[in-house]
């Protein structure tokens, strides 16, 4: 357990993401208590205004992100350089996802039903990053034998495959298994044979002569929302805030 812990993760090679991971995931959960301490009205933090705007926690998100990413570039993943721009570049990274659905939007959604989507896109990102240090290679490469992987045809054979199938999944609506399919195939393959989302563009398209196929899809969907979201609303209530039941309108906002 120990050497597979330095092998795919501690060594050298891969301590910057794990840094870089550390970093996200911690700035994610500091800033999520801080704005719901501010929310509350408890504690000595408060909203950063300058000159009467509202600075979001996504703008310094953003310089600190182009911060660690050049600087990681420069130091070529090696020495001190690299482990302080893998934690300015999660740090970052953390801001500006938590203030996702702000940027989805455009206009401020934080404590709305839209904002659920930064907890969700945090969410995925850090389970992503997780299989990366696991020894996870996008698109099955890894899956691959050192005399596979040194065949260029194999290679892109292995790659657009693989893409194919993340494409499908995802045009039937299953963004999280294509997302997830990337990197791990067979979750790809088993999101492109499944039945379609009723609302996908797959659905609408192959579909529209198929009233069995769009029956039945829509009563999978039906049965998953049941079954998962409520459970899944709960989850992200803990972990990010419960959204308002009434937000209030902002000006322009429709």
């Amino acid at each position: 357990m120990g050497h597979w812990l330095y092998r795919n993760i501690i060594e050298p090679g891969k301590l910057p993401l794990l840094i870089a991971l550390t970093a996200f995931v911690l700035t994610f959960v500091i800033t999520r208590v801080i704005t719901r301490l501010i929310r509350a009205g408890r504690g000595p933090f408060g909203n950063v205004r300058a000159g009467g705007l509202h600075i979001h926690h996504v703008v310094p998100g953003v310089l600190l992100a182009v911060v660690g990413g050049f600087g990681a570039v420069a130091s070529v993943g090696r020495g001190f350089g690299a482990d302080l721009s893998a934690v300015l570049f999660g740090v970052g990274v953390g801001l500006v996802l938590d203030e996702f659905a702000l940027i989805l939007h455009l206009d401020d959604v934080y404590w709305t039903e839209e904002g659920r989507k930064s907890v969700e896109v945090v969410a995925v990102t850090a389970a992503l990053v997780g299989l990366l240090l696991a020894g996870f290679a996008p698109f099955g490469v890894n899956d691959l034998s050192q005399e596979e992987f040194e065949d260029r045809g194999t290679v892109i054979a292995t790659v657009a495959t693989n893409f194919a199938f993340s494409l499908v999944a995802l045009a039937k609506g299953k963004a999280r298994t294509a997302i997830f399919g990337v990197v791990v195939p067979l979750v790809a393959l088993v999101g492109a044979i499944r039945l379609a989302h009723p609302g996908s563009p797959w659905a609408r398209r192959f579909y529209r002569k198929r009233p069995r196929a769009r029956a039945r899809s829509a009563l999978r969907a039906y049965r998953h929302d049941r079954r998962w979201a409520a459970r899944s609303r709960a989850l992200q209530d803990w972990i990010g805030g419960k959204p308002d039941s009434n937000p209030p309108q902002l000006p322009g906002r429709r």
